[in-house]
Parts: structure tokens; sequence; C-alpha cells
């Protein structure tokens, strides 16, 4: 008994020890699985893809796919067998001996370890797997913290990797930097003294958080932020290519400071600019915030095919959704599928097809139009709602207040079925002479009574044009004259809004209420025109209305009088975007090879099937409003990374991921994916899409208020400052370097809104060939506003802006390069702009200590950082000061030139100040943020 129990005992011992041994071989034998990611597609990108990718697909094998990847090549057998490595052709090629069967073909071949990946890859099954940046957010695990450093869940993060780096976070920096930094950060300027003050003084530990929320607060936020915002909307006051004619759109960038400041979601932010004039009851500000995309660039130019160039914009359109929503390379696919993302030629199209609709065209005016009553006739515009609302329907209310502020919807001339030889089509509108005959076929006019029509008259003597329904001999409509109104000399130059008598520039045809559809013919006669090649007017458009209500009313003909007084009114305009009526709706088809002309097959608005495979659930509509739905789902994997990405690129001078454009797989890899996937989450559900909590969150992080002092240690294992070890010190902005000297010399205007504005610039900067514009420089607190309201030309943009990297604004900027030239010297040591800022300093320097000049530059010092001189700096500028006042004392041309002035200041100790003013404003310590 005891002998079997033994047996029994031993067998069971040997057993599992059998079995833990087959458990450890079986661990320590297995390879450890391949990542598709992280392993493969680096290799895949760098080494096959130009052959085997998007643009090509040799021997009929492409890399892009895994259903394209494992599918039959050109020999019919598949390149790829999962599970297999041994029957797969392609460790054959990528292992072949000879270079003429070898991949890559002519190309340095695979390294051992790379075939070895290959090989483990396949047996593993040759998984796929979904690019790190395509993937949903999901909440992230925050590191738990085990070291007193550290304010918040980023600093937990930070820490974590600067310990697996073997690096130590900096200690804080001194509270004048940091106030500095702050309110560059924010505010993008310096705040009030009194804010700035009660920081320095305030000594509780609540001084730090009360400043940041006393700079959110601020109205200044807003600007700055709208100076990083515009160059992804890409603005610009001018049309660009080369005509580049003005475009009235400062509208839209005062939008865009007022969403900023009131904290709107980041996505009602983005909805109202992709689709504020598809949201129900859409209001004044929500038609100017779909300006986003009319900064697309317009071409004036003679000879030009408009729809060449409309396409053109809505391309644009779809590019600087994705180059600046989404943060990834979209604009290749119009030719060819994505070479390294998983993008097809057609899904670029379907994207399109979202922006296909909508009503402008490549025409000057730039309609659809926007136009802005004043406040003094909004209860004439009431009024004339109300009159058609209580006559009339609801719907026909909505369509008369529609048509008074956009002249929407509208047949433009330029789109003419049929004109005889006296009409002439000069891409933007018709031009008319002696007997011209022009027509439209086949216009839904069902339930229609008035025809409204823009007409620019060059003549001052009689014509008419006559409105047959058919033919030319068909039924008559009505007629009008095109005499152009004789110039009234006493009218002021400046008068932008004119009610009373309509002008002759809109012209109202009524008639009996017509069904169906029908073609519309226009006939031009003046008896008293000789010669028949000369212009006598350009039609513009011409849009449709139900007969005006209440025509046995008493009050009728006062309130269709206002009507047509306000459809006349002479107001300012913004172009926006609106969508075509459902008679009017534009085909979308793929161009091959993204030609234009060599349309494919149609294809209605979809998103790429790698996103919309995420959100399957959901059921967009098929327009710009379902596509603002689409980017402001929670499950939508880009838009908020890119957001985040884009305010920690702004505030530590390189984005987590670097390549702010690209977070693809051919973009730099994200230094803390972790962080970047934790600040989106919380953008999100946490923030509920708050941008000023975002900033918030990231600037009371110890990460963000370290020393940027660097240390051999630092310097030695992170020189770019990738880890952040230490706070950055970067130069500043264009607009920042402008508007800080601007505060310093006490000359910074706080006005804000309104038309762009001209600070001085030398001449000759603006020569055209198209029109004598000039540049106009403006007066007054003008000249001293903030950079963003300079007015930006984008054949010739402002050149201090463009010299510290400014954009010119063309197409969407996702990132600024920061430069390092001579001509950004030239210009803060000699650019009359900068020159005068220092006169101005050296005024503020000479008023707190007329006499001492150590006493002056300490001043001074203090005015720039908020901290007092060290002794060395000190000595350092005095002596300029005694060297430049020997130098003035025996050149007076030189005083007055460098004083600049001929008042009490035009002596040689001004002058002498006035350099040691421009030095200080030169100083490292103010070109960059520390």
């Amino acid at each position: 008994m005891n002998l079997r129990f033994f047996l029994q005992k031993k067998m069971l011992v040997t057993l599992l020890i059998t079995s833990v041994l087959a458990v450890v071989v079986y661990f320590f034998s297995r390879k450890p699985e391949v990542s598709f990611n992280a392993d493969i597609k680096p290799i895949l990108n760098a080494k096959c893809i130009s052959c085997h990718g998007g643009v090509k697909a040799k021997a009929g094998f492409s890399v892009l796919f895994r259903e394209e990847a494992l599918a039959p090549t050109a020999s019919g057998i598949p390149a790829i067998i999962p599970g297999d490595p041994d029957a797969s052709e392609l460790i054959r090629r990528i292992s072949h001996k000879d270079p003429d069967e070898r991949m890559p073909y002519k190309h340095e071949a695979l390294t051992e370890a790379e075939i070895n990946l290959f090989r483990s890859w396949i047996k593993q099954g040759a998984k796929w797997g979904d690019h790190w940046a395509y993937v949903p957010v999901a909440e992230i695990p925050v590191p738990e913290r085990d070291s007193a450093w550290g304010n918040n869940d980023i600093d937990n993060f930070i820490l974590q990797k600067l310990r697996d780096k073997k690096l130590s976070p900096s200690p804080e920096a001194d509270k004048p930097t940091l106030l500095r930094r702050l309110s560059l950060d924010i505010i993008g300027t310096y705040p009030d003294d009194k804010i700035a003050y009660g920081y320095l003084k305030d000594s509780s530990s609540a001084a730090y958080e009360v400043l940041v929320d006393s700079l959110l607060a601020s109205r200044s936020y807003g600007e700055k932020w709208a100076a990083m915002w515009l160059d992804v909307a890409r603005y610009a006051d001018t049309k660009g290519y080369e005509s580049d004619y003005n475009r009235t759109i400062w509208k839209y960038r005062d939008w865009v400071i007022k969403s900023f400041n009131e904290d709107k979601p980041y996505s009602q932010f983005i909805t109202e600019q992709m689709a504020g004039d598809l949201i129900p009851g859409a209001s004044e500000d929500q038609f100017v915030a779909t300006a986003f995309h009319r900064n697309s660039m317009n071409n004036d130019e003679g000879g030009t095919d408009n729809e060449e160039f409309r396409v053109s914009e809505v391309m644009d359109r779809v590019n600087t959704t994705w180059q600046g929503l989404l943060g990834t390379t979209f604009s290749c696919v119009q030719c060819h599928s994505h070479p390294y993302d998983p993008f097809r030629h057609d899904e670029y199209y379907k994207f399109m097809a979202y922006f296909n609709n909508t009503r402008d065209e490549d025409v000057p005016e730039e309609f659809p139009l926007l136009r802005h009553y004043p406040d003094s006739v909004m209860g004439q515009l009431k009024s004339v709602s109300e009159w058609v609302k209580e006559n009339g329907t609801p719907q026909q209310a909505d369509k008369t207040l529609q048509f008074l502020k956009t002249w929407q919807p509208a047949l433009y001339f330029h789109n003419v079925d049929s004109i005889n030889e006296q009409a002439a089509l000069n891409n933007n509108a018709i031009v008319i002479r002696k007997d011209a005959v022009f027509a439209f076929h086949k216009v839904d006019l069902d339930g229609i009574g008035r025809m409204m029509i823009e007409i620019i008259p060059r003549l001052e003597s009689e014509g008419t044009i006559t409105v047959y329904l058919d033919s030319v001999d068909g039924k008559l409509l009505g007629n009008f004259s095109t005499m152009r109104a004789k110039k009234n000399k006493k009218k002021k130059n400046n008068e932008s809004v004119q009610f009373g008598v309509p002008t002759s520039r809109n012209k109202i045809l009524e008639f009996e209420t017509l069904k169906g559809s029908h073609d519309v013919y226009f006939v031009y006669r003046n008896p008293t025109l000789k010669d028949k090649k000369e212009d006598a007017g350009y039609f513009y458009w011409m849009g449709f209305m139900p007969e005006f209500p209440g025509k046995n009313k008493e009050s009728y003909t006062t309130a269709k009088y206002s009507f047509d007084s306000l459809l006349n009114a002479n107001i300012e305009t913004t172009p926006v975007l609106m969508e075509n009526t459902p008679g009017y709706k534009r085909i979308t088809n793929v161009f091959e090879r993204g030609n234009w002309r060599t349309k494919g097959k149609v294809v209605e608005p979809a998103i790429p099937a790698l996103f919309a495979a995420v959100i399957e659930d959901e059921n967009f509509e098929p327009d710009r409003l379902g596509l603002s739905k689409w980017l402001t789902h929670k499950k939508n994997p880009l838009v908020a990374r890119t957001l985040v990405n884009r305010l920690w690129e702004q505030i530590f001078g390189a984005g987590i991921v670097e390549t702010l454009e690209d977070m693809g797989t051919q973009g730099m890899l994200p230094t803390h994916q972790e962080l970047l996937d934790h600040l989106s989450w919380k953008l999100m559900n946490d923030f509920n899409w708050s941008i000023k909590r975002l900033v918030k969150e990231i600037v009371m992080s110890a990460t963000y208020r370290q020393a940027s002092k660097l240390t051999e240690d630092v310097k030695n294992k992170d020189a770019f400052n990738k880890y952040f070890a230490r706070a950055p010190r970067i130069r500043l902005s264009a607009e920042q370097m402008r508007d800080q000297g601007l505060h310093i010399s006490g000359q910074l205007s706080k006005k804000m809104y309104g038309p762009s504005v001209m600070p001085w610039q030398p001449d000759g900067i603006w020569l055209f060939a198209y029109n004598g514009d000039t540049w106009q420089t403006s007066s007054g607190e003008d000249q001293h506003r903030r950079s963003l309201y300079t007015f930006m030309k984008r054949s010739t943009p402002y050149p201090a802006m463009i010299t510290f990297d400014g954009t010119s604004r063309e197409t969407c900027s996702a990132r600024r390069i920061r430069t390092n030239t001579p001509l950004q010297a030239l210009v803060t040591l000699n650019d009359s702009t900068y020159l005068n800022m220092a006169r101005q300093l050296a005024k503020r320097m000479h008023k707190a200590a007329p006499e001492k000049i150590e006493q002056q530059v300490c001043k001074g010092y203090e005015i720039m950082l908020y901290k007092p001189i060290t002794p060395h700096l000190q000595k350092v500028f005095t002596d300029l000061y005694s060297s430049s006042l020997i130098e003035f004392k025996g050149d007076p041309e030189k005083t007055c030139e460098m004083a600049g002035i001929q008042d009490e200041y035009n002596n040689p100790e001004f002058a002498a100040l006035v350099v040691v003013a421009n030095a200080m404003l030169n100083l490292d310590e103010i070109i960059t943020k520390n």
C-alpha cells in the first residue's frame, strides 16, 4: 500500500515537472509577436512601397492594403501566404542571392534581421494593424506619481519618460520669467501692469493660478490664438493668384477672435465653420463662420476657366480640412491611392462631394455674399419679413429674408446656355451690345412671380432689356431700362449704405405666377447706339421669388418699397458658403489621375472606409453638416489629437508629433503618445471641447513651469528637448515680435476688430500691373494695432512678418518652420517700425530717470523683462551709451537722424539713449521666449 502510494506520488511529481518544463520551453523558444505597425510597416514604407503601393503596383503586387497584399499577383499566385513563409514568394524574393531576382530591385538588400522579421510576421499569420493615429482615442491610465515633483497628470507622463531616458526635470523658473512666458503663450504679448505687478507682488501659493485665470479672461487671449488659427484658415485680405484683388472678409477674422474669447467649444467651432449655413435657423455669425472655406484663392485673371478654378477651390477645401483639422496628408489621393496610408483614390472624390455642391463659383464678385445690414435698418428688415409671413407663408418669409441677406439662390449669367454674336462671355458675366440676345434653358419657374436681375449699365443713353418665355417671340415677362444713372458729384466717398430710392443695379420684374420649367430669353435694344461693338452693360445674376404677397392690403406699397430698397442697399458683405438647391445640385465624379477634365465614375459624399468602419452606428447626413458630425464625433481618431498637438506646439515650440501636418505613417512618431491620447480624451470628455481648459491644464503643469537653462547632461541626452527636462527656449513668432515691441514702447493699441490696417512699410513694395493699388499707411493708433489686423496681401505679404516666418496664406499652413537668417537682425535693428519702438522706449526710460543713464538702463530692462538687470549687462549698456554720445556730439545730422523728431528730444543724449534702447530690444532674452 505504501509502495503504491509512493509510486503514484512520484508519477504526479514527474508529470508536474514535465509540464512546467514544457511551458518554460514553449515560452522561451516562442518568438515574440511581430508588430505590423512598429516592425513591418516602416520597412515597407522605406524600401517597398515606391514600387508596390498606391502609385505603382508592379507585378500586380501592392502592400498598401492587406486584401491587396494577400491577393494573387500578376503570376496568379499570392506573394504572401499567411502562416507559411517558405511558400511565400515575398520571402523568396527578398532573400534571393541573384541581384536580378532579389527585391528591392536594384536597391540595397534587406538585412538578415529584416528578413527574419518578415519570416516571423508571415508565420504568425501576416496580421495587419491600424496606424496609432487612426485608432479612436481611448482613456489612458495615468502613471502613478512617486515623486514630489509634479502638479497634474501631464507631469506623471513626462516624468515617466524622463526616467526612461535617465533624465531629471529642471527646477521651476523665477516669477518674472514665468510672467513673461505665460503672457506670451496665452495672450501673445504683455499684460496690463495691474495684472503683471499684482502677480509679482503676490507671495501666496495661489498667485500663479490667479495669473493664469486673468490671462485666459483677457480679451487679448482671442487675438493670440486667432493668429494661430488664421494660418490654418489661410486667411488673407486678397484673393491670390496673379491679379490678387482685394477681398472683404475681415468679419471672419473677428468671428475667430470672439469665438476664442468666449471659449466656444471646439466641436461647435468646427461645425460652424464647416456648415454654419446648414444649421437650422442659422444666425449671421454662423454664416460668417463658413468664410473659413471662402478664404480659398479666387482667380480673377482674364481668360481663365471658371470651372477649373472653382474645382481648384473645392480641392483646396478638402486638403485644408484634412491637413488643418485632421493632421493628415490627403491631397495626393486626388491623383492616386495614398502610397503610405490606407486611403483610396476614389475616397478623395467621395469626400470632395461634401464641398462640391456649394453656390460659389470662380467669379470676381465672389457670390454668395452675406449682406450686413446696419442696426439702423434692422427694424425695416424685420417688418418686411413679418409682412411676408402674415400675408404669405412662414416658408416664403424665410426665403425672402434669405434673398435679402444673400441674393440667393441665383443663376449666374456666365453660365448662360445660348448667346448671339452681339452678346459676349468674359468668364464672369454677360457683356451686352446692341441687339444682343441670350437665354437660359429649362429654368424651374414653378410658383415664381418675380425676377431679380443684377446689371451694371455702362451707358447713359436709353436702352431696354426685354424678357420673354420660351423664345424671342414668346410670352412677354417684362422689360427694364439699362440707362446708367448720372454720377452724383455731391455723394460722399465713404458712403457705404444707401437706402431710399432703389438704385439701377438690381432690376425687379413682376408677372403672373408661372408654372413648370421654361426657357428665359433676354433681348437688348438701343436705337441711339450706333457702334454695335460698344459694351452697354454687364449682367451678373438673376434670382426668382414668388409674387410679393398682400397686394390688396393698404400697406402693400410701403412693404414692397422697403423690400426693393433693402435689395439694392449698398452695404458691407462677406463671402460665405451656401448649398445649392436641389434643382441645381452638382454631380461629383472621380477625376482620372487627378485631371478635372477626365471624369470617371459618379460618387456620393462619404468618409474614407477606414474611419467609417469605426463609427458604424451613425448615419450622418450626406452634406457638410453630416460631415461636421463625423469630424466632432468622439470616435473620430484625428480631430482631438490634431488640436492637442497644435496647442502643445504653440506652447512648447514643437508638437508631441513634430509634423503637425502629418500624423500618418510618414509623419514623425509621437514622443509621448500616451500623453497625447490622455489630453485628447480629456478634451472631448472632461473638458467638453473647451480650449481654455486644455490650455490651463498645460500651463499649470510643473513641466511647463521649468527653467529653460540647458545643462551639459541634458544637452548630451536630449539636445532638442523632446522629453522636456527643461522649458523650451524659442524665438517669438512674427506677430509676437512686433506686438511685444509695441507694448514695451508703450504704443500698442487696444482697439479690436474691424477692417485690416496698414502700418508703415517701405515705398515700392506694392507694384501691380492689374490696378493702381498702393499701400495707404494708416493714421493714428491704427499704425500700432496688433499684428493680426495688418492687411494681408497674398502676393506681397507684410515684409517684416514674412522675415520672421509668417506665411503668405495661399494655402493652409499647419505649422510654421522657425528660421534664423541675417534678414531678421536687419529688421529688428534697422526697420523703421522697430527703430520707432526704440525711440518710444527711450522716452519711457528717460522719463523714469531724466538724469542718470544707469537708472534709465535699469528701468528699460525692467519694462522688458520684469526683473533687475545684472551689473555686467548694465555696464555693457552704459558703455554703449557713452561711446554713442561721443559720436553724436560731433555729428548733429546723425543725431537728428537717430532721434527722428524735432523737439526737446533732438539732442545727442537722447540719440545715444535710442541706440541703447534699440540694442536692448535686440537682446536674445527679448527675441526669444525663455
